[in-house]
C-alpha cells in the first residue's frame, strides 16, 4: 500500500527553516551562535597547538585532550555554519546528499567524542588505581590504537545510515522545521517503511553512547572506591581533584543531551522551537566549554596558556 502513496517523484532537494516560530529573531539568535562558535574554534585550537607543542604535555590524559579537542573542531562544524547560513541569508536549501553529509560527520563525530570520554575515565582510572605503572600500561603507541579504534568505531557505525536513508523515496514534504539534518528526522519524511532506520539507529545509540555512559559510571565507581581506601587525607583530595575536569566534561556533553532528547520523548506541550534549541545547546555547549574548563582546572594547561598569550609577564 506504501508504494501506491508514492508519486513518483523523490525529493532531492531540501530547506532547513531554522528555528521555525521565531524566524523575526534569527538574527538575535545567531549572535550566541556565531560568538559560541568562534570561542570554541580558538579555544580547541589553541589547546592543540598547546599540547602538540609542548613536551611537558606529551602524557596520556593531554593526549585523550588533544582528540577530545580535535572532536570539538569538527562536531559544530557541522552544524553552525549551516544555522548562521539560514540565519543571516536565509540560505535554507540543501542538498539530499549534502543532508546525508552533514548528519554523517555529525554523528560521528559525537560518537567519537563520547569514546573519547570513555577512554579518560579509562585513563583517571589507570592513574588513580595504578600511579607507579601508569605510563608503561599506556605508552603512546597505545595511546594512538585507542584514538584509532575510538574513530573507527564512530565511522564504521554510522556508515551504514548513508545506505539505508539513500534507499528511501521522499515523496513528502521536504520542508526541514531545523537548523540541521539528522537521520530519523530526515527518515520521517519518506514514504517507505522506516522501521529499519529507527531499529538501526536505536542499535547505534544502544551500543555506543549509552554503553559508554554505562562505563564510565563503572570506571567512576571503581576510581571512588579506590580513592576512599587511600588513608591521607590530602592525597583523596588531590586524587579527586585530578577527575574534577573530567567530570565537568562528561555532565557537559551528556547532560543536554539526555535532557533533549526526554523533552522529545515526553514534552509534547513543548514548542518545536525549543527543542530545536536544546538540540543546538547539546551540540555547541560542550566544544565551546571544554577548553575554558580543563584551562582553568588544570594547573599545567593554565600555566602553557597564559606563557602563550603573555609571554613577556613570564
Amino acid at each position: 500500500m506504501a508504494a501506491l502513496n508514492h508519486t513518483g517523484v523523490s525529493h532531492t532537494v531540501f530547506r532547513l527553516l531554522g528555528v521555525p516560530g521565531l524566524e523575526d529573531q534569527h538574527m538575535w539568535i545567531s549572535i550566541p551562535f556565531f560568538i559560541s562558535y568562534v570561542v570554541a574554534l580558538l579555544g580547541n585550537s589553541l589547546l592543540i597547538c598547546i599540547i602538540l607543542t609542548r613536551r611537558s604535555l606529551q602524557e596520556p590524559m593531554y593526549l585523550f585532550l588533544c582528540m577530545l579537542a580535535g572532536a570539538d573542531l569538527v562536531l559544530p562544524s557541522c552544524t553552525v555554519p549551516q544555522a548562521l547560513a539560514i540565519f543571516w541569508f536565509h540560505a535554507g536549501v540543501i542538498s539530499l546528499d549534502c543532508c546525508i553529509t552533514q548528519l554523517y560527520f555529525q554523528h560521528s563525530s559525537f560518537i567519537s567524542e563520547s569514546g573519547i570520554l570513555l577512554m579518560m575515565a579509562f585513563d583517571r582510572y589507570i592513574a588513580i588505581c595504578y600511579p607507579l605503572r601508569y605510563t608503561m600500561i599506556l605508552p603512546h603507541s597505545l595511546i594512538g590504537k585507542i584514538g584509532v579504534a575510538v574513530f573507527m568505531r564512530a565511522h564504521c557505525t554510522i556508515f551504514p545510515m548513508i545506505f539505508l536513508l539513500k534507499r528511501l523515496t521522499f515523496c513528502r514534504n521536504n520542508i526541514l522545521p531545523h537548523t540541521f539534518c539528522e537521520h530519523i528526522g530526515l527518515a520521517k519524511y519518506a514514504c517507505d517503511d522506516i522501521r529499519v532506520n529507527i531499529w538501526y539507529g536505536f542499535f547505534v545509540l544502544m551500543s555506543t553512547v549509552i554503553l559508554d555512559i554505562v562505563l564510565i559510571f563503572v570506571s567512576y565507581t571503581l576510581i571512588l572506591r579506590a580513592v576512599f581506601r587511600i588513608p591521607s587525607r590530602d592525597a583523596r583530595h588531590k586524587a579527586l581533584n585530578t577527575c574534577g575536569s573530567h567530570v565537568c566534561v562528561i555532565v557537559l556533553f551528556y547532560g543536554p543531551g539526555i535532557f533533549s532528547v526526554l523533552t522529545q520523548r515526553f514534552g509534547r506541550h513543548i514548542p518545536l522551537h525549543v527543542h530545536i534549541l536544546l538540540a543546538n545547546v547539546s551540540m555547541l555547549a560542550p566544544p565551546m566549554l571544554n577548553p575554558i574548563i580543563y584551562g582553568v582546572r588544570t594547573k599545567q594547561i593554565r600555566d602553557q596558556v597564559l606563557y602563550v598569550l603573555f609571554p613577556k609577564q613570564k
